[in-house]
């Protein structure tokens, strides 16, 4: 582990390779767990404003959910996080033509409807990121069904923070990403 300003980084965060690979996975980190994605707090009224712009984009049972239930529900564990159906798929997950599981928020975003890609938990996964009184904890997220992710990232030789770079200096920063680069290249140097 290592330290970057208020964060604790594992580094496996630069050790381990990734790179989604959604042919083999179908998007089921989407529709599969025990709780719905973290939302931060300041991503509460987002979810909020956009939902009228990121309905049409939604299956009717999800759109059922966040009506029965609202846009971010507090999870088990005390923290916002984005309503199940039937406790699987995200109430925002939709399908595309080959049964891959995608955000309805992200379509919204791709589409010009909404200015917000998604929660930045998702952007960031398989990195998740615990928040304490004093710092952050960010961490790589091991679950068996990313294997096909973590062979591609290997195949292709792209280290997790790599691969999630866009959300890490979205949600930390340009200079706290290029402290992180220097430390991932200090360490390969060993």
């Amino acid at each position: 582990m290592f330290q970057i300003d208020k964060t604790i980084v594992s580094e496996e965060v630069i050790s381990k390779d990734f790179v989604c690979n959604l042919s083999a996975c179908k998007g089921a980190c989407c529709i599969d767990g025990e709780a719905g994605a973290p939302v931060e707090d300041d991503e509460t009224k987002i979810l909020d404003e956009i939902y009228p712009k990121v309905k049409p984009f939604m299956r009717p049972e999800g759109v059922k959910v966040i009506e029965e239930q609202g846009t971010y529900v507090k999870g088990e564990d005390g923290e916002w996080e984005t309503p199940l159906i039937n406790g699987a798929d995200c109430a925002y997950v939709i399908f595309d033509d080959k049964g891959t599981a995608l955000c309805a928020i992200e379509e919204a975003y791709n589409q010009g409807e909404v200015n917000w890609k998604k929660p930045v938990s998702c952007h960031l996964y398989p990195v998740r990121v615990k928040e304490y009184s004093s710092f952050s904890a960010v961490n790589y997220h091991k679950w068996h069904i990313c294997d096909d992710a973590c062979s591609l990232g290997k195949e292709l030789q792209v280290p997790i923070y790599k691969f999630v770079k866009e959300a890490l200096i979205r949600k930390y920063g340009e200079a706290w990403y290029n402290e992180l680069e220097e430390v991932a290249q200090a360490w390969k140097n060993q």
